[in-house]
């Protein structure tokens, strides 16, 4: 199952290590990645797979958005089909 992570904070170092070390310790995989600072803001899309994770996705986006705010970031987890829908002309 594929799905995008977006990640958006103040810019601090580290932000890509602790968002991928988490997603490492859940056997999550990261495919693709795009990041980008604007100004003092820290702006990062991942596009992830979790065929080898046993958590449910479900149970993977809360733990990921509850990680982020204990980091003063936003991030959001959506299965790869929504998200492509929301973005499909």
């Amino acid at each position: 199952m594929r799905a995008v992570i977006t990640v958006v904070g103040k810019d601090t170092v580290g932000i890509f290590a602790k968002v991928s070390t988490f997603c490492a310790e859940r056997n999550v995989n990261i495919i693709g990645v795009s990041q980008t600072i604007l100004e003092d803001m820290f702006c990062m899309m991942m596009q992830i797979t979790m065929d080898e994770s046993d958590l449910a996705f479900a149970d993977f986006a809360d733990a990921i958005k509850a990680y982020g705010n204990e980091n003063g970031l936003a991030i959001h987890a959506m299965h790869e089909d929504i998200f492509n829908s929301m973005h499909r002309i």
